[in-house]
């Protein structure tokens, strides 16, 4: 399950989605908006994404996790919009019959996101506001 929302990330509901008897492994990553950027104070961070696209991306994420490991079931949320210091920017589960492999799918699938997905972010510190460097999407 993919998904993009403006709404706080339910966490619970991650946990719901990747709920599978087969799994003694569920590993979950959390992105949260943090305090500062390198050396910057952070005060809140907003998030846009060409949708269609990230979606899109997204789901190859999803398929490229289930070629690679022997994952049962895979939660990916990404939140847009203004959010605050704490607050979970994006949220994902993988969940495999062993640890080992829903370890390494997670971390495949938030690297991807990172290097794929049109999410872009804008820092509002105490000087005012910027865009930050991120990777721009390779399109195939």
């Amino acid at each position: 399950m993919v998904a993009i929302t403006e709404e706080k990330i339910d966490i619970d509901l991650i946990l719901q989605q990747t709920q599978n008897s087969a799994t003694g492994g569920v590993v979950v990553f959390l992105g949260r908006v943090r305090d500062h950027s390198e050396d910057k104070k952070v005060v809140k961070m907003e998030y846009f994404a060409y949708e269609k696209m990230a979606i899109s991306e997204l789901a190859k994420i999803e398929r490229s996790t289930r070629s690679l490991w022997q994952v049962e079931e895979i939660s990916i949320i990404h939140r847009l919009g203004m959010q605050h210091i704490g607050d979970i920017s994006v949220a994902i589960a993988v969940s495999c019959a062993h640890r080992v492999e829903a370890f390494e799918a997670c971390r495949f699938i938030i690297d991807s996101i990172k290097k794929t997905v049109p999410i872009w972010k804008k820092e509002y510190g105490v000087n005012g506001s910027e865009w930050v460097d991120g990777a721009v999407p390779v399109l195939e």
